[in-house]
């Protein structure tokens, strides 16, 4: 069984990208800790999502808040333009979840430009209106 489960924190904006075929993917990292002995150790945990969760993940998560995925490991391996051979472990993530909320002011300017974004398509809509008249 391939199964990952962590709760961690973004340690950046995840990078939201389309590829040419049209499917939306982002990739992030997320951080760790655990305490053995006593001391702070952490691991840094490189994540990928694909299609509408992509979308989601891009659209509401930013650095610092604080996630639950579930997925699974996957390993790819790549020659670089020496032929050196490159090794990378991420974990395909499927389910994600949000514990921590976003932060008032990222919300405030999203709320912002979504209306901003709705007055030019009015606006728009009224010039052509107004041209198909003309």
């Amino acid at each position: 069984m391939n199964k990952v489960l962590i709760t961690g924190r973004l340690t950046r904006d995840p990078e939201l990208r389309s590829l040419a075929s049209g499917k939306a993917v982002t990739q992030f990292v997320v951080a760790t800790n655990e305490y053995p002995g006593g001391k702070e150790r952490t691991e840094y945990h490189n994540v990928v999502t694909w299609d509408r969760l992509a979308e989601i993940c891009g659209q509401y998560l930013a650095k610092g808040q604080q996630v639950a995925l579930e997925g699974r490991l996957q390993t790819r391996q790549w020659d670089d333009s020496d032929g050196k051979r490159h090794w990378k472990t991420e974990i395909v993530a499927g389910n994600v979840e949000m514990l921590s909320g976003r932060r008032k002011k990222d919300y405030a300017a999203e709320t912002s430009a979504d209306t901003l974004v709705a007055q030019a398509a009015v606006l728009d809509g009224q010039a052509v209106a107004e041209q198909a008249v003309a």
